[in-house]
């Protein structure tokens, strides 16, 4: 079992930024998108400052984040990147579950990557992630490139929100329809 520790901080800038995102989003009435705690199990806590130095964690979990955007019902996890390539190895098989039975009832599945390398954010459908993950079970590549991705899912920052993905759900639900 793997302790929280151990990776515990992967991803915080990333997360910094979409909390203040979701909270621009929340205070301006057009979503309300909340962080997923992940259930962790403490095992030592010190007594002096009331601080856990070590837990486990206590059931997989499922997405980083789950809300509603203006009536329609939203799922996703938050994952940074170091080079061009991601490794699909960074999402769990319970959570392509999850988000696949989540759009079976009528939501919005989706990942938002932060590429280091190019100081870029970008918006992956779960449509598409699902085609990456078909393609490494069948014995393909086990990650895909950022030049795979389509550019016009690009996350620019818009009047002071740092990941403006709102733009990108509608494009979204266009390309459904």
């Amino acid at each position: 079992m793997a302790t929280w520790n151990s990776r515990g901080l992967r991803g915080s800038f990333l997360e910094e930024l979409i909390n203040l995102t979701n909270e621009k989003y929340r205070n301006q009435n057009l979503a309300l998108i909340q962080k997923v705690p992940t259930p962790i199990k403490p095992i030592h806590i010190d007594e002096s400052t009331r601080h856990i130095t070590l837990a486990y964690f206590e059931q997989k979990s499922t997405v980083d984040y789950i809300g509603v955007v203006q009536g329609i019902p939203v799922c996703f996890d938050a994952k940074e990147c170091a080079e061009d390539r991601f490794p699909l190895a960074n999402i769990h098989e319970h959570q392509m579950k999850f988000m696949e039975e989540f759009e079976a009832q009528e939501g919005i599945a989706f990942i938002l990557i932060y590429f280091k390398s190019r100081d870029c954010f970008t918006y992956l459908p779960f449509t598409y992630l699902k085609t990456f993950w078909e393609r490494m079970e069948t014995g393909g590549k086990k990650s895909f490139a950022f030049d795979e991705l389509n550019p016009s899912f690009e996350i620019s920052t818009y009047s002071g929100t740092f990941v403006h993905y709102l733009e990108k759900i509608q494009m979204d639900l266009e390309e459904r329809q």
